[in-house]
């Protein structure tokens, strides 16, 4: 699962980015609204977190853009700005969570997540589907009410991104946009083929199906 970070402060983004990649998120960085409106033409993002002042103008001026746009992913703003009318003006302007520098980076963490799974529906920390329940928190899966199975981190970005787009065929090319961040090097396509057999060990042949020349799916009931 991807994410848009656009914060100009090089050492916080470093942070951010690190701690995110820690929790299973990769993040693409965007220090201008430029480099924003660029990447966003271009990739697909599972959430933004949107610093307020840049640069090249407002991040909120660019949060409206999107709105008039209908791009509807989750935003978060995360600012130095922290009066309730600044709150008040950045929620109207379609943010869906505002969190004020300095913060603590667990809380940011705990807000993404919230957001994610207010996104998918999935309010619980534990994703389940066809018999399998994938444990956000502790990056675990159990299937059919088995053992509890710790998986790497790839395989739980992996199958947690399955679960959430469950029943829709996802090309080799879509997945590893997903897995790997922009500023990492280009990974090999071969490479879903080796996490998805690793996630037919712990799940089973049947849960993701291979559609030749157009990718995998996996199956929800």
């Amino acid at each position: 699962m991807k994410l848009l970070l656009l914060e100009d402060d090089d050492l916080l983004a470093e942070s951010l980015a690190e701690s995110l990649k820690d929790n299973g998120y990769r993040t693409d960085l965007a220090t201008s609204l430029g480099t924003a409106r660029s990447l966003m033409a271009t990739e697909t993002y599972a959430l933004a977190i949107l610093d307020l002042g840049l640069p090249d103008g407002s991040g909120l001026a660019l949060l409206r853009q999107w709105r008039q746009q209908g791009r509807d992913l989750p935003v978060l703003i995360l600012t130095a700005r922290d009066t309730w009318e600044d709150k008040v003006v950045g929620l109207e302007g379609g943010a869906d969570d505002y969190l004020t520098k300095p913060f603590h980076e667990p809380e940011l963490i705990a807000r993404i997540k919230a957001l994610l799974r207010r996104r998918s529906g999935h309010l619980s920390l534990q994703l389940s589907l066809n018999g399998v329940c994938l444990d956000e928190a502790n990056q675990s899966v159990s299937v059919d009410g088995g053992p509890w199975r710790t998986l790497t981190s790839t395989e739980f970005r992996l199958l947690r991104y399955f679960m959430h787009h469950p029943d829709r065929i996802l090309s080799k090319a879509h997945l590893l946009d997903q897995l790997y961040a922009l500023d990492q090097d280009a990974a090999a396509p071969n490479l879903v083929e080796v996490y998805i057999g690793r996630l037919r060990r712990h799940l089973g042949r049947s849960r993701i199906e291979t559609r030749r020349g157009q990718g995998y799916r996996f199956v929800s009931h």
